[in-house]
């Protein structure tokens, strides 16, 4: 590791995968202070419980490798004790079902970021693949008002524009894109145009850029230097104080779990084509956040810079909404 990287910290706001020992082993190898985690996607109320307990055993089990984060005190005090914080993350509020009650339970368990939609309808609004996006539901107005009551960030991330617009000006909170990338390099649906980038960072908000690689410019052939030309990209638009990265690492996972993430409901209609993934040269897992620095390094970046990025302001941000 470069002397830098030992001494950030370092914040993924997604990593979804196939969780256990050899995933916590490489967030110590790649010294990742901490990261958003997903555990719930389609999964109902009772289906995310049980996640959620399954979580907690795999805190028991590997105590010297993680710890659960309900704070931005339990992820810095992670990084002095040389630990992963862990923060319990839905990227659907499916869980939620329709009862507004649960909201404050799973922020008791430690579920510290929700995105509003995953790819499509859903009781709160519309996700991006839907053809016709009916924006943020009368109920999805009091999902966001109880989130911000209880200290959840609103994630956007696979939300479609006219809902994630309705979101950001509804939340009394800052929300974010956990992790997007820029349609100006590249035209998809799960990628956010220049004027969505700028609404998100005029009204208070937050960008976590995802190196998914059917996302990229470059998609399989891509290499770190790659996905830190897209971080400045949007660095560029909206500011460095307004930026982070969330990977969306899928270590351990291969084509039957992204045929699940890309059904409706995780069984319903096929939503786009199954993906092969080759994450980017030089950050292929997620023990490789050293070469992550060090290319923003190379980029001639700012110490400062790189300092924000890697997770300072990730952490300045939930502190705010926490």
């Amino acid at each position: 590791m470069t002397t830098l990287h030992d001494d950030l910290i370092v914040f993924d706001g997604l990593i979804i995968s196939d969780w256990g020992r050899p995933v916590f082993e490489a967030m110590a190898q790649g010294g990742l202070t901490a990261a958003n985690c997903t555990c719930s996607v389609w999964e109902n109320f009772r289906d995310t419980m049980l996640a959620i307990g399954a979580w907690n055993t795999q805190f028991r089990d590997n105590a010297d490798l993680i710890v659960k984060a309900k704070t931005v005190a339990d992820i810095r005090r992670a990084k002095d004790d040389g630990k992963t914080a862990i923060v319990l993350g839905f990227q659907n509020t499916t869980a939620f079902e329709d009862r507004l009650e649960t909201i404050e339970l799973f922020k008791e368990q430690g579920v510290g970021i929700v995105q509003m939609t995953y790819n499509t309808q859903n009781l709160v609004g519309s996700g991006c693949y839907e053809s016709t996006d009916s924006g943020l539901s009368d109920f999805g107005h009091e999902v966001v008002a109880e989130m911000n009551r209880v200290g959840i960030l609103c994630d956007l991330s696979h939300v479609g524009p006219k809902t994630s617009e309705e979101v950001i000006r509804a939340s009394q909170k800052p929300v974010a894109y956990s992790h997007c990338l820029p349609a100006g390099l590249k035209a998809h649906p799960r990628n956010k145009s220049d004027e969505q980038l700028r609404f998100i960072a005029d009204h208070d908000g937050f960008v976590g850029v995802t190196m998914f690689p059917p996302f990229l410019a470059a998609g399989n052939g891509a290499t770190v230097d790659d996905y830190v030309a897209a971080i400045d990209y949007i660095v560029n638009l909206v500011g460095e104080e307004r930026v982070g990265f969330g990977t969306d690492f899928t270590m351990g996972y291969g084509s039957k779990f992204f045929e699940y993430l890309n059904r409706d409901k995780g069984y319903a209609r096929q939503l786009t084509d199954i993906w092969e993934v080759e994450f980017p040269d030089g950050l292929e897992s997620i023990a490789d956040f050293p070469n992550l620095t060090a290319a923003m390094e190379r980029a001639g970046w700012s110490e400062t810079k790189i300092r924000r990025v890697m997770g300072e302001n990730w952490l300045t941000l939930l502190d705010r909404v926490w």
